[in-house]
C-alpha cells in the first residue's frame, strides 16, 4: 500500500496505527501541509479536497477520509479486527470515534485555522483560543462518556483496540503538540497511556515521522 500523509496529520496517524496493528506493509509519502503541497495540481488530482490521508491499495482509485479507510482495512484484512462483533458495542465504538473524527478534529485542521486568520483577521492568539476550545469540547465529551458508560474497559470499548481508540489517541497526542491542559480528563488519559505503550502506536507516532520536529 502507498499512502500520502503528513507527520502532524491526526487522520494519517489513525491509519498508520491500523496498518501497524494489522501487520500491513505500506509506504508513506509525506506532504508539507504548511507549504501547501496538498493544494498542488498533482495532489488535487488524487484528492480534490486537498487533504490527507489518501491511500492506494492496488490499481484502484485512492481511498480518502480516515474512518472510511479504517472500515476498508477492517473489511479487507479482518485479522486483528478493529471493531467489535456485537452490534451495540460496534455502534458505540463508532460513535466515540466520530466524536473526534467528525465533531472535533475538523475544527482545528490547518485549512480552518488559516481561513480564520486570513479571511477574518483573527489574531493568532484568538485562533489558538478557538483551537483549545475545540480540543476541550471533544475531551470533555469523551471523559464523561468513558467514565460513565458500562462499555468502557481497558480501552474505549472493552479490552480490545477499536476505531474509537485510534481516534482518541490522535486527539490526545495533539494536546501535547498544541499545549492543551489534560488534567481534567483522567479516564481519557488512562486509555491514552495504554495505547502509547503499544508498539503499533509508538511506530505511528507523529513525532517519529519524517518532517517532525526533534521534540
Amino acid at each position: 500500500m502507498k499512502m500520502y500523509g503528513n507527520w502532524r496529520s491526526a487522520a494519517a496517524f489513525r491509519v498508520r496505527i491500523a496498518m501497524n496493528l494489522k501487520g500491513i506493509a505500506y509506504e508513506e509519502i509525506f506532504l508539507d501541509l504548511d507549504a501547501g503541497d496538498q493544494f498542488q495540481p498533482d495532489f488535487l488530482k488524487i484528492n480534490p479536497q486537498g487533504a490527507v490521508p489518501a491511500l492506494f491499495d492496488g490499481d484502484g482509485p485512492p481511498l480518502t477520509q480516515s474512518l472510511a479507510i479504517l472500515d476498508y482495512l477492517d473489511e479487507t484484512r479482518p485479522q486483528v479486527p478493529l471493531l467489535p462483533a456485537e452490534p451495540r458495542a460496534r455502534a458505540r465504538a463508532r460513535s466515540l470515534a466520530q466524536v473526534v473524527a467528525c465533531d472535533t478534529h475538523p475544527l482545528y485542521v490547518p485549512r480552518v485555522r488559516s481561513f480564520l486568520m486570513e479571511n477574518y483577521g483573527l489574531p493568532r492568539e484568538r485562533m489558538l483560543e478557538f483551537l483549545r476550545h475545540a480540543f476541550t469540547t471533544g475531551l470533555k465529551t469523551l471523559e464523561v462518556r468513558l467514565s460513565n458508560e458500562p462499555g468502557t474497559g481497558r480501552f474505549c470499548q472493552g479490552d480490545a483496540v477499536s476505531h474509537a481508540d485510534l481516534c482518541l489517541i490522535s486527539l490526545w497526542v495533539g494536546t501535547g503538540i498544541f499545549g492543551i491542559d489534560t488534567a481534567a480528563y483522567p479516564t481519557v488519559g488512562r486509555i491514552a497511556a495504554e495505547l502509547l505503550a503499544l508498539d503499533a502506536v509508538v511506530r505511528a507516532h507523529p513525532l517519529r515521522q519524517p518532517g517532525a520536529p526533534a521534540s
